[in-house]
């Protein structure tokens, strides 16, 4: 197969410019909910909740602003097996996170090193 014929291959494509108005009005209303999100005292799940909001953008920007949506599906593939390791590691280090809890000092917190 010769090299142009392999460049044709490819085809481009253009997003057209209501849907990248949309998607960024859906980041703004993200954006609003994570601001209003902290007002809210909810305990634990705030953090729950403030991750939930940063992976649908950071969602939306791989789709629609990287072109994730018109690539080639493994791709997307790699991105959701991304996502789950992020999701496990996380949840890890959240669970460690109750080992030394029952130490703490309420109301005490180490002086900064200088």
């Amino acid at each position: 197969m010769n090299e142009k014929a392999s460049h044709s291959a490819a085809r481009p494509h253009v997003v057209p410019l209501r849907v990248l108005l949309a998607v960024w009005g859906a980041l703004m209303v993200f954006t609003a909910l994570t601001v209003a999100a902290t007002e809210v005292d909810l305990g634990a799940f705030n953090l729950f909740i403030a991750l939930g909001i940063a992976t649908a953008k950071a969602s939306l920007v791989l789709l629609y602003f990287m072109h994730l949506r018109y690539d080639k599906p493994f791709n997307a593939v790699v991105f959701i097996c991304a996502l789950l390791f992020v999701a496990i590691f996380i949840s890890l280090v959240l669970v460690d996170t109750t080992q030394y809890q029952p130490e703490l000092i309420p109301g005490y917190a180490p002086e900064l090193l200088k």
